[in-house]
């Protein structure tokens, strides 16, 4: 039932999303489509929790207004919903209230200024609170002013109110806590959005295959985390993939970029009923300025950007993140840097997956230096996968998963695993198959050799290969063909050359009747 409710939830909400796919590009109607269904989602929550608070009173939040101690319910209210849910939101302010003005009498009323004010409302409601950092310019990349919604202030405002509409007829079920179906078709949404996103798709997504086994890898063992990090953490689903692997996930950490998927990853945590207080995420740029520098974490997770520039500035070799290995990443190539960084933030008893393009597992100069002090004289590389082609949105490379501990189960071998070739090819993309992702976890987790799949590697074997970590110096996949019956294939070939003798003189006959010279 679960299934189907989220099945018909997501095309609910992707049918709204097409209204506004006619009027602008992807990354634009994707704002304001996931920007609008976050705000109902706030106004349910609020209407929610506050009849719940005046259920003994036996008023409805509607009710309070106009009630004699409105002032003071409304203040009682406000001050627990803060606390409760981060933010506040009056009755008037309600997404259900401005979409019944928008359409009263049936009519298109203008609505943009009222909308922009209750936007900037909720956002003001935190000032002050614990919640400031959390709610504060959620709503920045809606912009009600902006042409691409339309020419003129009537046509912008018939296509919001058009929005609101639909929306407001889709039930939330927000009263099933049980449920988080509307959180899963949020994902949905980012996951098709990022589908159409082409090369930026990167910047804010990763494929749910790809995020489930570097959750699946980092939560291999463990029953609870005290905490997951992600420092280029997108749209936040790679860190709520995790919780879902476990019972129960303390706190979420995660550093962004980009201001708009800093955003949309705020959005989503909420979206997934984490509470504000149990993550914390920053914007800013994580190799430059790190916000999380003095804690752990029991788990880490990153899809980074591939082969990144960075500064690399000779300043870091006095960072405690990077000093002790002796040389930088290259400035054209930060993937180096960000596993640097990992391995400063992971606790002790914690493990780290990252995705990486396959040339930090052979190029040279400093990632080499970097790459041997890592195996050599720390002993955290726990494991080497390698993926298909052509599985992540805008880049067709293929990429590697390396999986490090600082107190390694096994610490005299690395296991390397091939899984390049299981995949299903569905348009233009690469998927890798349910089978494919369980051969992968299960191979880690008990660690298997199989023949033309996963191999382990003793210690002495990567010192001999020079600390090059390229999958087939490791994992043999090479297939002999079959033997060749020259016998046959001579037989073969004299048959089709009496067949062309037979065909030329046919044609030779057909030139004769018709008075023309034969072609040969």
């Amino acid at each position: 039932m679960a299934a189907e409710q989220k099945q018909k939830l997501e095309q609910q909400l992707w049918n709204i999303a097409n209204t506004l796919r006619g009027k602008m590009d992807a990354d634009d109607f994707r704002d304001y489509i996931l920007g609008f269904i976050f705000y109902k989602y706030l106004s349910t929550k609020m209407d929610l929790y506050a009849n719940t608070i005046l259920q003994p009173d036996g008023l409805t939040f509607q009710e309070v207004v106009g009630h004699p101690d409105e002032a003071l319910l409304m203040q009682e209210i406000k001050q627990l919903a803060i606390d409760k849910l981060g933010f506040f939101l009056e009755p008037a302010d309600l997404f259900s209230e401005l979409a019944r003005r928008g359409n009263a009498g049936g009519k298109n009323n203008f609505i943009l200024g009222d909308l922009a004010k209750v936007l900037t409302h909720i956002e003001q409601s935190t000032m002050g609170s614990e919640s400031e950092e959390d709610f504060g310019n959620l709503f920045s990349d809606l912009d009600l002013t902006s042409h691409k919604l339309g020419k003129s202030e009537a046509d912008k405002n018939e296509l919001i109110v058009k929005v609101l509409i639909h929306l407001d007829e889709i039930d939330f079920d927000l009263e099933n806590t049980d449920s988080d179906v509307l959180g899963d078709a949020y994902e949905y949404l980012i996951g098709q959005f990022a589908s159409g996103a082409g090369k930026k798709a990167g910047e804010f997504y990763t494929p749910q295959q790809v995020s489930s086994i570097l959750a699946q890898l980092v939560t291999v063992g463990k029953d609870k985390l005290k905490s997951v990090y992600d420092p280029t953490c997108g749209s936040g689903s790679l860190l709520l993939r995790v919780a879902k692997e476990v019972n129960g996930v303390s706190a979420f950490y995660g550093q962004e970029m980009n201001p708009t998927t800093y955003n949309l990853c705020r959005m989503n945590m909420i979206m997934h009923d984490v509470h504000y207080k149990r993550f914390d995420i920053k914007n800013e740029d994580t190799l430059e300025r790190p916000q999380h520098y003095d804690l752990r974490f029991e788990a880490i997770v990153a899809n980074p950007p591939f082969s990144a520039n960075w500064s690399a500035s000779p300043l870091h070799m006095t960072d405690d993140r990077f000093s002790a290995y002796g040389k930088l990443a290259p400035s054209s190539k930060a993937d180096f840097a960000f596993v640097q960084h990992m391995v400063h933030q992971l606790e002790d008893n914690g493990t780290m997956a990252i995705v990486l393009p396959h040339g930090v597992l052979f190029r040279g100069g400093a990632e080499g230096h970097i790459r041997k002090y890592l195996i050599q004289e720390k002993n955290y590389l726990d494991a080497v996968i390698g993926l298909p082609a052509n599985i992540f949105y805008g880049t067709s490379i293929p990429t590697c998963i390396l999986v490090l501990k600082k107190k390694r189960d096994n610490p005299d071998n690395v296991l390397f695993i091939d899984a390049s070739q299981h995949y299903e090819k569905v348009k233009t993309q690469n998927v890798l198959r349910t089978e494919g992702i369980d051969k992968i976890i299960s191979t880690y987790e008990n660690r298997l050799p199989e023949d033309k799949y996963s191999h382990l590697a003793q210690l002495s074997e990567l010192e001999t290969n020079d600390y090059n970590l390229n999958i087939p110096r490791y994992v043999d996949t090479f297939e002999e063909e079959d033997a060749i019956d020259l016998q046959a294939l001579s037989k073969e070939l004299r048959e089709l050359a009496s067949q062309s003798k037979t065909t030329d003189a046919t044609i030779a006959d057909f030139c004769i009747e018709l008075g023309i010279e034969t072609p040969f």
